[in-house]
C-alpha cells in the first residue's frame, strides 16, 4: 500500500472486508434469539415494536445481502489515516474538477460515515447534478470509537480532543484552510475545530448543533422564544432521554447486551432512527431497509457499539468549557429541520446567535436529525450556496 506522511500521521488506502466467519456468527446469533414478550401498550409506545423488530431480523439474517453493500461502499474512496499512534477511517473523495473547497464532514450518533455518502456526487461534482456553486474535496471520517476508526484507550475523549485529531487528521492530507460541519456531535467537534484555529475554518455548516451557549452569571437573560425552546428541549429530554442518561453515566453496563446481541443493537439503533428522523413512523424511511442493515451490519461487524457509546461519557466526565466569552467567530450557517428532535423555528436562531456568527439559516421543509440522508438533495445545494457565499 501506498504511504504518505504527514507530522506523525501515516496515510493508507483503505477497503472494507468483513470476513465469512463473522457474517455466519451473526446470522446463527439472529435466528437463536430469545425474544421477549410483546409489550401491552401501542406499538413503540414502550420501546422498539417486537413485531416490526422480528421482521426486520428474519431479513437481515435471510435477505440481506451484505457482500453487495460492501461493493458498493468501496467504490467511495476511503483512507486509513493514522494520528497520534490511533487508526482513524475517513472517506475522501476529491472534486471532479480538481478545484474543490476542502471540507469536513463529521456525523454523530448513532451513525456512522454513512450518513453523509449521498452527498459526495453532487458535492463532489455539482455541476452534474444542477448544483451551482463550488466543488468540494470531502473528508468524512467515521468518529474514534465508530465504524473502522479506533478510539484512544484513555478517557476524556471529548469534543475538543477530537477536534485535535481532525486539525491534525487534515494537516496529514495537505489541507490547511478548509470548511467544516457536521451534526449532533459532529456539530460539537467542528465547533471545537473553530474555536482552536478560527484562522483555518473558512465556514461552519452545521445540523442539530449540540453545543449549549453559556447562560451563567453576565450572560443577558432569555427571550421568550429562547425560553420556550429550552423548555421544549427538556420536555424532550424527560419524554426520550432515557438513551442518554445510561449512555452519560453507565455505557459499559449497556455495551454488554449491544455487543452480544444483533436484536439488542437493532433495538437500541433503530427506535432511534425511527423516533429522530422524519419517518412518519417508518424506521426506513431515511435509509430504506437495505440502508438500515448496512449500518447495523457495519457497527455489529465492528464491535463498535460501545466505543461509540462513550462518547456521552467522555463529554459529561470532562465538559469542554463553553465560558462567558466563547464565541464561534467563523462564519457560521444553520441547517434547521423540522424532525430534529424539537421543532425548529426562529427562537432557536436566537438561541444559537449567543454562540455563533450566524450568516445563514435555512428552515428545510422536510427532514430530521439525519438530514444528510434524509434529504441530500436540500443539504447539498445549501452547502454549496453557503460556501459560494463567502
Amino acid at each position: 500500500m501506498s504511504k504518505r506522511s504527514g507530522g506523525d500521521a501515516r496515510i493508507e488506502p483503505f477497503e472494507i472486508s468483513v470476513g465469512d466467519d463473522v457474517l455466519d456468527d451473526l446470522r446463527a446469533r439472529i435466528r437463536a434469539t430469545r425474544w421477549p414478550d410483546s409489550s401491552p401498550a401501542d406499538p413503540w409506545e414502550q420501546g422498539t415494536d417486537l413485531g416490526y423488530l422480528q421482521s426486520l431480523l428474519r431479513a437481515w439474517a435471510d435477505d440481506f445481502d451484505w457482500r453487495a453493500a460492501e461493493r458498493r461502499l468501496n467504490e467511495v474512496p476511503q483512507v486509513m489515516v493514522t494520528v497520534d499512534g490511533v487508526r482513524i477511517h475517513a472517506v475522501h473523495a476529491r472534486a471532479a474538477d480538481g478545484r474543490g473547497i476542502p471540507l469536513l464532514l463529521t456525523h454523530g450518533w448513532p451513525s456512522t460515515f454513512l450518513e453523509y455518502l449521498p452527498l459526495v456526487p453532487p458535492l463532489t461534482d455539482p455541476a452534474a447534478h444542477g448544483i451551482a456553486g463550488p466543488s468540494f474535496d470531502l473528508v468524512i471520517p467515521s468518529l474514534p470509537g465508530y465504524a473502522f476508526s479506533e478510539r484512544p484507550t484513555r478517557t476524556g475523549v471529548n469534543y475538543r480532543a477530537v477536534a485535535d485529531m481532525w486539525h491534525r487528521l487534515m494537516a496529514s492530507l495537505r489541507y490547511e484552510r478548509y470548511g467544516a460541519g457536521g451534526g449532533d456531535f459532529g456539530a460539537g467537534v467542528a465547533t471545537f475545530r473553530a474555536l482552536g484555529a478560527p484562522e483555518r475554518i473558512m465556514g461552519l455548516y452545521l445540523s442539530t448543533p449540540e453545543l449549549r451557549p453559556y447562560l451563567g452569571p453576565g450572560s443577558r437573560p432569555l427571550t421568550a422564544g429562547e425560553a420556550a425552546y429550552v423548555a421544549a428541549l427538556d420536555a424532550w429530554d424527560e419524554r426520550e432521554g432515557a438513551y442518554r442518561a445510561i449512555q452519560r453515566t453507565k455505557p459499559q453496563t449497556l455495551a454488554y447486551g449491544l455487543t452480544d446481541s444483533p436484536a439488542g443493537l437493532a433495538a437500541w439503533v433503530v427506535e432511534k432512527w425511527r423516533t429522530w428522523s422524519d419517518s412518519g413512523g417508518d424506521p426506513e424511511a431515511a435509509t430504506g431497509q437495505d440502508g438500515l442493515l448496512t449500518l447495523l451490519t457495519t457497527l455489529w461487524a465492528t464491535r463498535s457499539i460501545a466505543t461509540s457509546l462513550r462518547d456521552y461519557w467522555d463529554n459529561r466526565r470532562f465538559p469542554p468549557e463553553i465560558g462567558p466569552h466563547t464565541r464561534v467567530a467563523v462564519p457560521t450557517a444553520i441547517a434547521s429541520f423540522p424532525h430534529a428532535f424539537v421543532g425548529e423555528g426562529e427562537e432557536v436562531r436566537e438561541w444559537a446567535e449567543r454562540l455563533y456568527d450566524v450568516r445563514r439559516w435555512t428552515r428545510h421543509p422536510r427532514g430530521g436529525h439525519f438530514g444528510a440522508i434524509e434529504a441530500p438533495d436540500l443539504y447539498a445545494r445549501d452547502v454549496a450556496a453557503f460556501f459560494a457565499s463567502l
